[in-house]
């Protein structure tokens, strides 16, 4: 992914220092909107960059057109532990939510970029769905907290049921 930015220090040291990216490149290149400066940023060192900030975005726009960044997760402890770095950190528009397929926390970065920071769940439900999400549960209580609410929703099943039906709808002709 790739985003203009009006502070790419800011945006730099916020990815870095609270998201874990680390600077794969950066440099400044002549473009046809001026010479920018560009910042490559991985979490994998086989990505050279998952994203690339660009600076020129101006300071005021009537309207972010970024609805959301995402980024899986690989266990729920980390999601635990990023969101209390997040509390600590005092981000603006904490929220964690389960969407009965994912258990998110959302935020914004220093540019109102909205962040979501999620693991995946056994369970499908239908979606839209935002349900808020009570972090001072224990992991126990929350995974069965977030199973009960899953099964309430329509069209409730395990996720590999629903992988199984998508895989006979994209292979059908």
């Amino acid at each position: 992914m790739g985003m203009f930015v009006a502070d790419l220090a800011r945006m730099q040291d916020f990815y870095t220092r609270l998201l874990g990216f680390t600077v794969t490149d950066s440099g400044d290149m002549e473009t046809p909107r001026g010479r920018l400066r560009f910042v490559f940023l991985s979490r994998d060192p086989r990505e050279h960059h998952q994203i690339v900030m660009v600076s020129g975005k101006p300071r005021e726009l009537g309207f972010n057109p970024i609805n959301q960044i995402s980024f899986r997760m690989s266990e729920f402890k980390g999601l635990r532990e990023m969101y209390r770095r997040l509390v600590a950190e005092e981000v603006s528009e904490l929220y964690p939510v389960s969407h009965g397929n994912a258990l998110s926390v959302y935020f914004h970065d220093p540019e109102a970029n909205r962040i979501e920071l999620f693991v995946d769940t056994p369970w499908y439900v239908r979606q839209p769905l935002r349900v808020p999400m009570d972090m001072r549960l224990s992991d126990a209580e929350l995974w069965s907290w977030a199973e009960r609410e899953a099964r309430k929703q329509p069209g409730f099943k395990p996720v590999d049921e629903w992988r199984a039906e998508m895989a006979r709808r994209m292979a059908a002709p």
